[in-house]
């Protein structure tokens, strides 16, 4: 099949699933199923192989999501429950002001970013907006967005990731200087992101219905639980946040430091893995917030068992997204793409940048992205010096920020935990991961001119 058609298919494809989900108001799992059997059925896919290609993207995402997003729901419900989240968000609105918390919450995301995974970390940090957005009696989007802004750019900007560690490898740049470039690149990024999102904060967004719920945002309650035990302290609230962060980065430090035979390092890295950490952080909030403040195990239990259904929305749609995008990829539209603009002969730096971005938003994953395009300009990039090795490899690492829309699972993600439609998802995290990507693109561009 030719480029041009494989190139009209995916883009036909993406206007059709915006359209069932935005006009025909059908479920955006269903759509994303429809969509992507459409789409495999255009581009030719054999038939006996496309529910496999469509299982295989929801199962390799679920399989990595879907613990992670069940027990953070599990550790939100418990936080929420006791008021330890409003109790944490009062302290912090006292003490800052509501501007200062949203700089001061968004500081601590870019910090969260670094070791810990983007999804991981926006589902710890999820009880934090609600608690906030309930003090403050704001939309959730005033904390959520450019907290979620800056946790992505140093999830694909900086080599404690997947896709920027992979980068590095395959155009042999200095993982060091890709490091400290991409710290020193991401901090702008991330004040350019804030201060869009604190654009688009002036307009009003329609919430779901579960989300305003959620922050019980419909009916202001006071702080204190339903139990009229006081709430628990804003330190010991944050401890229980930093527990799994914590873990997290031990787990990769052990990795990195400790021998591969030593039983430190394979104990550090099994309570590391997020999905551990996350249980080891659940059982404690159990304790402190719940056994050890005299409630019974039949409400423990029953608050645990309410906290999944709000949470298989979430699931269900991000591995949809995630199926999607294996079609996608399957269907040969991202390399019909990589080899239609590998031909244009554009510089490195920004045929790097094109070409990430252009795969981002042809099959979602931001990771793929920057891996392929690292990939397609490894030879192409020999005989360069080892500062523009590091800056080639910054531009694909920003390519992959940006156009974050439909077939992104993290798309999902951020959209339904705070509320958002499909439309307003769109005029919103798009929007803003697309700005961000330029202006590190840019700044990585403007570095290369001046050395």
């Amino acid at each position: 099949m030719s480029t041009a058609l494989l190139l009209t298919i995916a883009v036909a494809s993406v206007l059709l699933l915006l359209v069932m989900v935005i006009k025909a108001k059908v479920h955006p799992f269903v759509a994303l199923l429809v969509v992507s059997l459409l789409v495999a059925l255009a581009t030719g896919m054999p038939v006996d192989n496309i529910m496999k290609v469509i299982a295989d993207g929801m199962g390799h995402l679920l399989g990595a999501i879907t613990i992670i997003i069940v027990l953070g729901a599990m550790l939100g419900a418990i936080i929420e429950s006791s008021g330890g989240a409003e109790s944490l968000a009062q302290r912090f609105t006292r003490s800052l002001g509501v501007k200062r918390t949203v700089a001061a919450l968004t500081i601590a995301a870019f910090i969260l970013g670094i070791p810990v995974f983007f999804e991981v970390g926006f589902i710890i940090v999820i009880p934090l907006i609600y608690g906030f957005t309930k003090v403050a009696r704001v939309s959730p989007l005033k904390y959520g967005l450019p907290m979620a802004g800056v946790m992505l750019t140093v999830h694909v900007a900086l080599p404690t990731h997947p896709g920027a560690a992979a980068a590095t490898g395959l155009l042999h740049s200095d993982i060091g200087w890709v490091m400290l470039l991409g710290i020193l690149v991401s901090i702008p990024v991330g004040v350019v992101g804030y201060f869009v999102a604190k654009a688009m904060n002036r307009r009003q967004y329609h919430l779901s219905l579960d989300v305003l719920e959620q922050m019980q945002l419909a009916k202001p309650e006071s702080a204190t639980p339903t139990d009229g035990q006081r709430p628990p302290g804003a330190w010991l609230i944050s401890g229980l946040i930093v527990v799994p962060i914590v873990l997290i980065v031990l787990g990769t430090l052990a990795h990195t430091v400790l021998p591969a035979g030593s039983a430190l390092r394979q104990l550090l890295s099994l309570v590391g893995t997020p999905a551990i950490a996350l249980l080891i952080a659940l059982a404690l909030s159990a304790w402190l917030l719940g056994l050890r403040r005299g409630w019974s195990k039949d409400r423990l239990s029953e608050l645990l068992e309410r906290a999944i259904p709000g949470s298989a929305g979430v699931i269900l749609v991000a591995g949809a997204g995630g199926a999607f995008g294996k079609v996608l990829v399957e269907s040969g539209v991202g390399k019909a793409l990589a080899l239609s603009l590998e031909t244009i002969n554009l510089p490195l730096i920004p045929a790097a940048f094109i070409l990430s971005l252009a795969l981002r938003a042809s099959q979602g994953s931001a990771t793929v992205a920057i891996l392929t395009t690292s990939g397609l300009l490894a030879q192409a990039v020999s005989g360069q010096s080892e500062i523009q090795l590091v800056l080639v490899t910054l531009s694909a690492c920003f390519g992959g920020l940006g156009l974050s829309h439909v077939n992104d699972a993290g798309f999902w993600v951020v959209t339904r935990y705070l509320g958002l439609s499909v439309a307003d998802g769109l005029k919103t995290w798009t929007v803003l991961t697309t700005a961000m990507g330029v202006t590190g693109f840019v700044l990585v561009w403007l570095i290369s001119l001046l050395v």
